[in-house]
């Protein structure tokens, strides 16, 4: 008895070889990588627009504050759950590390612990920071220190540097200093900050090194750096100037 040889397939019903399948593997692939890298980074771009915004209300915010209180607020602590944190009326605990009194000026989005975030996610450092001029004997956190001292002496002393290289006294509060040439602002009055997309694990290099965050090794001081944004360095930053303060307290009847 023979046993009956099957036909051998046609064109059509031949299956897809080994390595036919390898190819549109690898295809697929490519296609599929393709198309997750311009998510994520579409995905950064709306973070960072997120958290562009956020500083921008949180300096809305502050101003808002001023004209209403005849002051500004002073920085949360680590331990105040998102609300101003004063060692005695006007004297800030933390006015060069401190974080946004999101919880004092009723802004959001915040954490659990009621702190306002930026636009990288909910964890605690991704929570924005702020600090305040302690010039004049903190006259712009006392109530009517600003009024009391007047305009034409009122003298807001925090710095923005676009480099940290070269600074003055880095880390020792009242004399840090840009070097020549490097300012952005030297009468800064306040600033709020994120740090960026690597606040989990930046933070240490050469220019972040001078933001106060969980990994600088500097003492926190009146400089701050706002450097080119790139793999180095991604702090987002904005201030609120000498300028533009007195602008709207003049314009709230606040002063002169």
């Amino acid at each position: 008895m023979s046993l009956a040889v099957p036909p051998a397939p046609t064109p059509g019903q031949r299956g897809f070889t080994l390595i036919e399948l390898a190819i549109v593997m690898f295809i697929v692939t490519l296609l599929l990588g393709g198309m997750l890298l311009p998510l994520s980074a579409q995905q950064d771009i709306r973070n960072f627009a997120d958290t562009q915004k956020r500083l921008a209300d949180a300096r809305d915010a502050l101003l808002g504050f001023a004209m209403a209180n005849d002051r500004l607020p002073c920085p949360a602590s680590s331990t105040s759950n998102g609300l101003e944190s004063l060692v005695s009326p006007g004297v800030c605990t933390n006015p060069y590390d401190g974080f946004f009194p999101a919880a004092t000026l009723g802004m959001s989005p915040v954490d659990a612990q009621g702190y306002m975030v930026d636009g990288w996610g909910g964890e605690t450092d991704n929570r924005l920071r702020y600090a305040i001029s302690t010039a004049n004997s903190s006259a712009f956190t006392t109530q009517s220190g600003m009024k009391n001292t007047g305009m034409t002496i009122l003298a807001p002393d925090l710095q923005i540097c676009n480099t940290g290289v070269g600074m003055t006294n880095p880390g020792i509060a009242l004399t840090a200093t840009c070097a020549a040439n490097t300012s952005l602002a030297t009468d800064a009055v306040a600033v709020v900050y994120s740090l960026g997309k690597n606040a989990g694990t930046g933070g240490a290099g050469t220019e972040e090194n001078h933001n106060p965050n969980p990994r600088s090794t500097l003492g926190a001081d009146r400089a701050f750096v706002n450097a080119t944004q790139g793999s180095a360095f991604d702090d987002q930053m904005l201030w609120l100037s000498k300028s533009t303060l007195f602008n709207r307290m003049v314009a709230a009847g606040r002063l002169p």
